[in-house]
């Protein structure tokens, strides 16, 4: 089976530039995206950092599903418990009116922020996150399946009436989004980028306890899943690793409580590691899916395989914009995407 590739964009902010240029990069890329053969193209979801600039992502789907022609547009994801699944199935039905057949609509539970920020954006959080299965049922029913009898809200229409819905998908980095993508028979996406402990367990767990729906549009027959990984090729092995070390430099700063912008290499290469801290990021480097693209491809597979994931959505942020863009470029190149799209595209 080909593995499928997608793009996973925090529209993370480069240090030396500020949020708004990383919103119009991630709008720069997406248009590529559509070019070069990608499957998908999902956004995530931050509040309150100064790392990444995706606050909105569903205004990020919009925009860029008005803007392709071809590539699907999601989230990756939306924090469910933040927002009325009324408001959220309206977001994304808008959405599909724009770009029919082409919408995902990636769920997550964590907050994707801190403690007082997901209390100023929904002061009952952590109860809508104890009720985050409830919320997908109502989710679902007002994108098409329509709600039980007897539930309060049976009578609302999620506006505007559209033929098609979005393609719903459940992600995390635990054990519990893998349980409830598998009880409503939903895709689910791993964040490995997030954490790869216990990784292979949660797929085969999302695998075992899956329930199909028969009858119910949007649902699936059989398990259907991805993983959100962290890669990064360039022309060169060499080239690569040079450009890892602003990445690998944030992750010691993510790993230690502290979200900064995104540093650049000089800034890596001038920063003075502690023997504790160059141990840590060792440890990550040899596991890292860094070098030429023929070896990124040949990492991303055998990852695909060990986790019995069918496509990967790549997060690759870099402090340099062009070279990103040419990181997915070579990507879609080695993987024989660009050779399935339109010459017209």
């Amino acid at each position: 089976m080909t593995l499928g590739l997608a793009i996973l964009d925090q529209s993370t902010i480069a240090s030396g530039r500020g949020a708004d240029e990383a919103i119009r990069e991630t709008l720069a890329l997406a248009k590529l995206a559509d070019t070069w053969g990608y499957g998908r193209y999902w956004l995530a979801e931050h509040h309150n950092s100064q790392s990444h600039a995706g606050a909105a992502p569903e205004m990020l789907v919009a925009a860029i599903a008005a803007t392709t022609g071809r590539i699907r547009v999601g989230t990756a994801g939306v924090m469910l418990p933040h927002y009325a699944a009324l408001k959220v199935a309206e977001q994304f039905k808008v959405a599909e009116a724009i770009a029919p057949g082409r919408i995902d609509l990636g769920l997550g539970r964590a907050p994707g922020s801190d403690g007082r920020t997901a209390f100023a954006l929904n002061p009952n959080a952590n109860q809508a996150a104890d009720n985050f299965p409830n919320q997908v049922m109502d989710l679902l029913g007002w994108l098409g399946d329509g709600l039980p009898e007897g539930h309060a809200f049976r009578a609302v229409a999620a506006m505007p009436a559209v033929p098609t819905r979005p393609e719903v998908w459940m992600l995390g980095s635990s054990d519990y989004g893998a349980q409830v993508a598998a009880y409503f028979g939903l895709p689910y996406c791993f964040a490995h980028f997030i954490s790869d402990a216990g990784s292979e367990q949660v797929m085969q767990l999302y695998r075992e306890h899956f329930k199909p729906h028969p009858g119910k549009p949007g649902r699936l027959a059989a398990p259907h899943a991805a993983l959100g990984v962290f890669a990064l090729t360039a022309d060169t092995e060499a080239e690569a690793w040079r450009l890892y070390k602003s990445r690998e430099l944030w992750r010691l700063f993510r790993d230690t409580g502290r979200f900064p912008p995104l540093p650049s290499v000089a800034e890596a290469e001038a920063y003075p590691y502690s023997a504790m801290e160059r141990a840590h990021l060792d440890r990550i480097r040899a596991k890292a899916i860094v070098g030429a693209p023929e070896q990124v491809k040949a990492k991303l597979e055998a990852l695909a395989a060990a986790h019995g994931a069918q496509e990967v959505a790549v997060l690759s942020p870099c402090h340099d914009a062009a070279a990103r863009q040419r990181s997915y470029r070579l990507l879609a190149e080695v993987f024989g995407l660009t050779s399935a799209v339109p010459a017209a595209a």
